[in-house]
């Protein structure tokens, strides 16, 4: 499939068919709702399949000493946060839409 990058809050998140809080074809429940910049190509996508369907080149996850890069783009209200914050929360601090809890089977895939 190709890249269907969407705006989202004035930020482009790359990936499959993504709607505008930033869901995607692999991850679409309600709390679904967080976008990744990607260390490796800058990049917002809403996942690593993503991530992995479309671009050209393997990911790579942030290293422990960069939390206070803001790497989160919640889909509900545009805002952006901190790694550290985000690995800190199980909502938006901006606006209150709950994050997915599953997506911390996931993290490794984007911090080290």
């Amino acid at each position: 499939m190709r890249d269907a990058p969407l705006d989202s809050h004035g930020i482009r998140v790359h990936g499959l068919p993504i709607d505008a809080e930033t869901r995607c074809v692999h991850w679409n429940g309600p709390s679904d709702v967080v976008a990744i910049r990607f260390h490796c190509c800058d990049r917002f996508y809403p996942c690593h399949d993503c991530h992995e369907a479309v671009a050209d080149h393997p990911s790579e996850v942030w290293d422990a000493d960069e939390r206070e890069v803001h790497a989160l783009l919640c889909g509900a209200c545009g805002a952006t946060h901190a790694i550290e914050t985000y690995l800190g929360v199980e909502s938006c601090p901006a606006c209150g839409a709950a994050f997915n809890p599953g997506c911390r089977l996931h993290r490794h895939l984007y911090f080290g």
